[in-house]
């Protein structure tokens, strides 16, 4: 309260003490705007609520759990329609939330599948659905989305938690058997993550994830979506890109393809030589032989007493299973047959960064016909 001298007249002390005086001196503490605004954004998240339900009851949205929902409704319009949907599909819809896109879905053919996990989601999502007259068009599947198994689907059109991004791709690409059943996957994602999807051999941002879906699939960059569009409002923007299932995938082991990428971009800046001449690597791949029940040809080979080329102090690696770690010499003939492979190839200087997927599958042909295996 303030301290006015006594000899005042009551009227201007009166005055003084206002609610509004007292409230113009709150403002002018900038200490108490500063706290507010260092709280974090779960304890917002907590206070206010953020969306509401078909009953106009509110809810909490949860930032770290990825909940962010597509508001928009130009851009809800747009994911449809760059979706490509037909009135005959069965749209696979991951987190549908509080409904905004399944419902335009559901206008646009005869069934979405939606998965979600989170009951109030669900809870909002039969309400807004069931207002629409659209219920009977829709199946849900409450459970993890990467731990369901998933019906036959047509279309994926998704606004996907961030940090599901990359094991829900490998799960749509790689998991689901060949060749793929559904056209494609028109999916929102995190912009930086959506451009090392879309990035090409050479780009500084080209990675194994890339090269990986290069094999199985194309990936288009439809439009970026600001992240002004969500609720609550996320830290970054969103692009939103469609992934179609190549027809013609190479003839190979996509395990094994899916190993051998691991191995190569590890150190993706370093060249294929340096890669391959770490111990651990070394050891990796001696011991997967062994784990396989399949002898390395080259490791029957006659080795030659006393060779060593891994005299220092380092671990060379456990075994696994129950086969016994290979001794030294095997390990240095292995070595030497891997560089002999790639400088064959004239691979030994390149980086994996670099490299087209036909120069991949090239190589990994050239390891494969030596008896090198990855899986």
């Amino acid at each position: 309260m303030l301290q006015c001298p006594r000899f005042l007249p009551r009227s201007i002390i009166s005055a003084l003490q206002s609610p509004s005086l007292l409230l113009f001196r709150t403002k002018a503490h900038p200490y108490k705007l500063r706290q507010q605004d260092d709280d974090d954004d779960e304890e917002r998240d907590r206070r206010k609520p953020v969306e509401r339900d078909a009953w106009g009851r509110p809810f909490h949205l949860h930032k770290a759990r990825g909940q962010h929902i597509l508001t928009n409704p130009r851009v809800l319009d747009s994911i449809v329609r760059h979706a490509g949907v037909r009135p005959t599909d069965t749209v696979l819809e991951i987190g549908p939330g509080s409904g905004n896109l399944t419902v335009r879905l559901l206008e646009a053919t005869r069934q979405v599948v939606a998965v979600e996990i989170d009951d109030r989601m669900l809870d909002a999502l039969h309400g807004r659905v069931s207002q629409h007259g659209l219920r009977h068009r829709l199946t849900v599947i409450k459970g993890d989305v990467l731990k369901t198994e998933f019906p036959r689907f047509d279309l994926c059109v998704a606004n996907i938690p961030y940090g599901i991004s990359s094991p829900l791709i490998a799960k749509l690409l790689f998991e689901l058997g060949r060749p793929c059943g559904f056209r494609s996957a028109t999916l929102l994602l995190q912009k930086e993550f959506a451009r090392r999807l879309l990035a090409s051999p050479g780009d500084s941002e080209f990675n194994r994830l890339a090269a990986n879906v290069r094999l199985v699939a194309t990936v288009e960059l439809l439009m970026d979506v600001s992240k002004k569009d969500f609720v609550p409002c996320p830290k970054v923007d969103s692009s939103l890109v469609r992934i179609r299932p190549r027809s013609d995938v190479p003839a190979v082991d996509l395990d094994e393809w899916l190993a051998f990428t691991r191995t190569c971009f590890s150190k993706k800046n370093k060249t294929l030589g340096a890669i391959f001449k770490q111990k651990r690597k070394i050891v990796e791949l001696s011991e997967r032989c062994q784990l396989e029940g399949k002898a390395c040809r080259f490791l029957e080979e006659d080795v030659e007493d006393g060779v060593d080329d891994y005299d220092d102090d380092d671990q060379l690696g456990t075994s696994i299973g129950e086969k016994e770690a290979p001794n030294a010499s095997e390990l240095s003939v292995l070595k030497e047959k891997i560089v002999g492979i790639l400088k064959a190839g004239g691979f030994e200087d390149k980086r994996p960064s670099k490299l087209s997927t036909e120069e991949l599958l090239h190589l990994l042909q050239l390891f494969n016909q030596e008896g090198v295996l990855f899986h």
